[in-house]
């Protein structure tokens, strides 16, 4: 067994036993070394986003002092869902391994298969409308003319 999936193995079962959430664990590895691992913590803290793979890459990019975690690679007990597969995104780690799919976890009671339509512009989500865009564009007109941003 990878050495990696199973210390995200044992972050699920840790999560689990402590009643902090789902049965979630990733891990985040660099040079083949851990730099984060953590659980799904939604029930302990009644915070939606705080799947495993959002808060190992919370404490990776912590201890790194940095947000682009590019040469990173992530191990995680089940698929991502669609928020956490965002953030692996933005973190711009390139490497996902995964054990459980989406499908075993639908088995189970976690299912994503409404936010996937929803993207899929197969089912309608939320109610959207556009305001204020006139107000709402001066932060990004000051952001378009800085001259020490740092792009991410």
């Amino acid at each position: 067994m990878n050495k990696f999936m199973q210390k995200a193995i044992k972050e699920a079962n840790k999560g689990l036993e402590l009643n902090h959430g789902g049965p979630f664990g990733a891990v985040i590895v660099r040079n083949n070394k851990i730099i984060a691992s953590a659980h799904n913590e939604v029930i302990k803290s009644n915070d939606p986003t705080k799947h495993a793979e959002m808060q190992a890459i919370r404490k990776a990019a912590k201890k790194l002092k940095r947000f682009d975690l590019e040469d990173c690679e992530i191990y995680s007990s089940c698929e991502p869902c669609p928020m956490c597969l965002a953030a692996i995104y933005w973190a711009r780690i390139k490497k996902l391994y995964y054990g459980c799919t989406k499908d075993d976890a639908k088995e189970i009671g976690f299912a994503d298969e409404f936010i996937y339509e929803v993207f899929e512009h197969k089912k309608k989500g939320m109610a959207k409308k556009q305001i204020d865009k006139e107000q709402c564009q001066e932060p990004f007109k000051i952001w378009k003319n800085k001259r020490n941003k740092t792009k991410y």
